[in-house]
């Protein structure tokens, strides 16, 4: 019983079988294959670009072994997105996304009937001598449906894709109550067709950045985990995987001054995306040091308000300039 779909499974282990309960049923995993299974996902991910440790991995892992929704809270800019996209590369499988804003609905999210060709069938029907309920069965058929994300990923015929819910927090609390059939069972209810049950059994991904607290109903479905900012040799190993061409002196520097920007109480503080970013911005204007002329030229990459700019300026370039040189 070797390990998750896109895991290469390890020789020669002697795993001991363990029962687990979830979703109502008994499912065996083996608990020797899941610490070489985790450390496959971490070179995997790294492999692909996405820097991750154990506790993330252990995460994801778990997702594809126990098939339960996971959903990884934390900062913007910290690669909640990109764990479902990397995790779609890794598999080998579709990604389907939806992106989460407030009013979101059914019809953008979920399906919607396509109202023109029905009329055209009622019309070209007429004259067929059908009953009412074959007409009626015909035009509310597969045919006449337009599917979106959320049925796409249960409609899926070759293999489980993986469905990102991204943003879920911008979404109201009418649709993520919506959501608790397709998490808890994998079956969307189409009144006109009945209940839609899931052939591959999709691998959801929801994301949040926290803007509000998300309904107790919807969490106890779901794995969950957390991402924080990562620490200075964690960032510099980010930056060295997604920028292998930059200059290890750059590097730490850029790294070390976004570090010392986070501590300064901003209303959007700088993630790892602006981090790279702003690394990326020196990189192509030439410059091969971090300094208060490179600060204020790249300043739009890491402050994202015209009130976050003056307080990084209020602090003092030169100051957090010298502090982030600090370990250099």
């Amino acid at each position: 019983m070797g390990g998750c779909e896109g895991v290469v499974p390890w020789e020669g282990l002697t795993p001991r079988a363990v029962e687990v309960t979830t979703m109502g049923e008994s499912r065996t995993l083996l608990s020797g294959a899941g610490n070489h299974e985790v450390d496959a996902i971490v070179s995997g991910f790294e492999h692909l670009g996405y820097v991750t440790d154990r506790s993330l991995a252990t995460a994801v892992y778990l997702v594809t072994k126990l098939r339960k929704p996971i959903l990884v809270e934390g900062h913007a800019g910290l690669g909640k997105t990109e764990v479902a996209k990397v995790l779609a590369s890794f598999l080998g499988t579709r990604l389907i996304r939806l992106q989460c804003y407030e009013g979101l609905d059914i019809s953008s999210a979920v399906y919607e009937w396509n109202y023109q060709k029905q009329l055209l069938a009622i019309k070209i029907e007429e004259g067929s001598g059908k009953t009412v309920e074959e007409k009626e069965r015909h035009i509310f058929s597969r045919e006449f449906l337009l599917e979106r994300p959320l049925l796409q990923s249960i409609l899926a015929e070759d293999a489980s894709p993986v469905l990102l819910i991204d943003e879920i927090d911008r979404a109201d609390e009418a649709f993520e109550a919506f959501l608790l059939e397709l998490l808890s069972d994998y079956q969307i209810t189409i009144p006109e067709m009945g209940t839609v049950r899931a052939k591959h059994v999709p691998y959801i991904v929801l994301t949040s950045n926290r803007s509000r607290e998300l309904g107790d109903a919807l969490k106890r479905r779901c794995l969950y985990q957390w991402i924080d900012y990562p620490s200075l040799e964690k960032e510099m190993k980010i930056v060295r995987t997604r920028l292998p061409r930059i200059e290890e002196k750059l590097a730490r520097q850029v790294v070390g001054y976004v570090q010392s920007v986070r501590q300064l109480n901003l209303s959007k503080p700088p993630g790892v995306a602006e981090t790279l970013d702003c690394a990326e911005a020196l990189q192509a204007l030439g410059k091969s040091q971090l300094d208060e002329e490179a600060i204020e030229q790249t300043l739009g990459c890491i402050a994202k308000s015209v009130e976050d700019s003056s307080k990084i300026r209020s602090a003092g370039i030169d100051k957090i300039l010298a502090e982030s040189m600090g370990g250099v």
